[in-house]
């Protein structure tokens, strides 16, 4: 599927959109299908977002080993895999920034990644892991832009207080879900319909959606004594050739 994106507005406090992508980010070390895959942040307002979301890391975790909170990449494999990712960004041209000193076991310090570009495969592929990359924008139209000009994601997260703003995300995006001002929260909702759209999944499940969508509708016709059917048996005329035109073929 698409990868999650997080759009950080011109406008909204870099303090707390940085809080919310870092616990959406962190959360099982950013090992799950809906965790923000990269963060479109206004361009003059990068090192801020940068620093806000450094001091949120640091409170979140005060230190990387032995930290019962961070949590573990699940297998030797996937953390290669991960570390790939890192290899071959900055062999492309990419700034890592580690929020972590390197760890003996497999707690893998959170990264953030600047001058990212398509050709990496870490903005190729879904993370499912603690790297997140940042991508400038100038104005929301390129935002919407980029999103759009990628499959379309599990989940789209929205940074903003501005109502018509909100309303242009939304209007103007496909995505699984949305969630405004947060992240994850959106699944944790019973009846909020949760699904994919085109490459991230389709169909929902949740509250009478999931009703729905784990059920079979079959339909039934049951036919009464009186056959009014005998009036479309053939033989056939003019009158009731046209008539079985219009009821079957139109």
């Amino acid at each position: 599927g698409g990868k999650s994106p997080a759009i950080v507005s011109a406008n909204v406090p870099l303090a707390d959109a940085a809080e919310r992508i870092a616990f959406g980010k962190t959360l099982n070390a950013g090992q799950t299908c809906v965790a923000p895959d990269y963060v479109l942040v206004p361009r003059a307002r990068i090192e801020g977002f940068i620093e806000a979301y450094r001091q949120v890391i640091r409170r979140f975790y005060p230190q990387l080993s032995d930290n019962p909170d961070y949590t573990s990449i699940i297998n030797p494999r996937q953390q290669a895999r991960l570390q790939d990712y890192l290899d071959d960004a900055q062999a492309r041209g990419a700034r890592l920034l580690p929020l972590f000193e390197q760890s003996q076991d497999r707690r893998m310090p959170h990264h953030l990644l600047l001058d990212v570009t398509d050709e990496m495969r870490v903005m190729q592929d879904e993370i499912f892991g603690p790297l997140l990359p940042i991508v400038p924008y100038d104005d929301l139209e390129q935002a919407l832009a980029y999103v759009n000009a990628r499959p379309r994601p599990l989940a789209l997260y929205y940074f903003g207080y501005d109502k018509a703003e909100q309303q242009t995300v939304l209007e103007r995006t496909h995505s699984g879900g949305v969630c405004l001002n947060d992240t994850l929260l959106h699944v944790a909702q019973d009846d909020l319909p949760f699904g994919g759209v085109g490459p991230s999944g389709m169909g929902h499940y949740h509250g009478h959606e999931g009703f729905l969508t784990f059920s079979k509708a079959k339909g039934v016709f049951i036919k009464q004594r009186f056959n009014a059917s005998r009036l479309i048996y053939p033989p056939y005329g003019k009158a009731l050739q046209k008539l079985v035109y219009r009821l079957f073929i139109r």
